[in-house]
C-alpha cells in the first residue's frame, strides 16, 4: 500500500464523493478512481459499493477506515507539534533536579521563566545528583541541577553558587544560644545525615574527625532533615539554601566551622541544540 492510496481513501470516506475528493486533493476524478481500485486490489478488500452513481462504504471499508483514522490521528498530533515548535521553539522543557534545589529555588525560577514563556510546558524530575547527570547525558532531560559532580560522560557543568553549610538545632536546644558551632559541640548528639554515598554527606562527614556524633538517622532529602530537626529528633549540618526557602520556626541555624561547602551546579549535554527556552531558563537560574 502507498501513502497516496491511503490518503485518497480517507478523503473519499470523509467527503463520500470521488468528485469532491478530487477537488480536495487537487487531482482528477479518474485518478481518485484508480487509487481506490489499486488499494482494493492490494488489500483484497471491497471498500465501496457503487450503485446508481452513489458511493457507499462497505462494512470492510468502514472497518478499514477506523484503522486509517487511528494512523492519521498520529499524523495530526505531529502537525500540532510542528506548529508548537514553530511558535515556541522546542515546545517543552524537561529539567532534572536534586530535591534540595527542586524544593527551594525551583518555584522562583519557574515563576520568572513563566513571565517570558507562559505557554511552554515544563516538566521537573527529581533524583540524586548522579541520576540527574545521567538523565542529562542521555537527553532525557534538557538540563540538570545537581549538588555535587560525578564523572559522567557526555555532560559539561557550570557552578551556579556555593555557600557554607550551617548547623541546625531545635529552638531551645542547648546549642541554640551559641554564636557558632564546631564539630566538638556535636559530640554525643543524635545527628541526622544524608544517605551513605551522597557526595554532600562525604563533605560533611569529613569535618568530624574524630567523629563522636550519634549517627541515628539518614535520609536522601535535606528538607526532611530540617523537619526532623524541628521535631527534636536530632541536629545536622545542611545547605543554607534549604533553610532559607522553608518555613522553619522551630529550628535555629548557626554558622558552622570548619567551612563545609554546599554548591549547586547546572549540567548540560556536551553536544546539544540549545533552544531559546533553555537559554531563558538558565538565565532565570543565574538570578534566582
Amino acid at each position: 500500500m502507498k501513502f497516496k492510496q491511503i490518503e485518497t481513501f480517507r478523503v473519499v470516506m470523509l467527503t463520500r464523493s470521488m468528485t469532491l475528493a478530487a477537488k480536495e486533493l487537487h487531482t482528477t476524478q479518474p485518478n481518485i478512481s484508480r487509487f481506490i481500485a489499486q488499494l482494493e486490489a492490494e488489500t483484497g478488500l471491497r471498500l465501496f459499493d457503487r450503485k446508481a452513481g452513489r458511493l457507499n462504504p462497505t462494512a470492510e471499508g468502514e472497518a478499514f477506515y477506523q484503522e486509517v483514522q487511528r494512523s492519521f490521528l498520529g499524523m495530526d498530533a505531529l502537525e500540532d507539534s510542528v506548529r508548537l515548535i514553530r511558535t515556541l521553539g522546542t515546545g517543552s522543557l524537561r529539567v532534572g533536579a536534586v530535591p534540595s534545589i527542586a524544593m527551594s529555588v525551583m518555584p522562583k525560577v519557574i515563576q520568572a521563566f513563566r513571565e517570558r514563556y507562559p505557554d511552554t510546558p515544563v516538566s521537573i524530575h527529581t533524583n540524586d545528583s548522579p541520576t540527574v547527570a545521567k538523565w542529562t547525558a542521555t537527553r532525557y532531560c534538557d538540563l540538570g541541577l545537581v549538588s555535587y559532580l560525578v564523572d559522567t560522560a557526555g555532560v559539561e557543568s557550570h557552578i551556579l553558587a556555593e555557600e557554607a553549610g550551617v548547623a541546625i538545632v531545635p529552638v531551645g536546644h542547648r546549642l541554640a544560644k551559641k554564636r557558632s558551632v564546631s564539630p566538638s559541640d556535636f559530640d554525643d548528639e543524635p545527628f541526622i545525615s544524608l544517605t551513605q554515598g551522597d557526595g554532600t554527606r562525604v563533605a560533611v562527614d569529613a569535618a568530624f574527625a574524630p567523629d563522636k556524633r550519634k549517627l541515628i538517622l539518614d535520609t536522601p532529602y535535606a528538607p526532611t532533615i530540617c523537619r526532623m530537626v524541628e521535631m527534636g529528633l536530632g541536629v545536622s549540618v545542611v545547605n543554607p539554601l534549604v533553610v532559607r526557602n522553608m518555613s522553619l520556626p522551630g529550628i535555629k541555624a548557626l554558622p558552622f566551622t570548619p567551612t563545609v561547602p554546599f554548591a549547586r551546579y547546572v549540567v548540560v549535554a556536551q553536544q546539544r541544540t540549545e533552544s531559546a527556552q533553555m537559554t531563558a531558563f538558565m538565565d532565570c537560574l543565574a538570578t534566582a
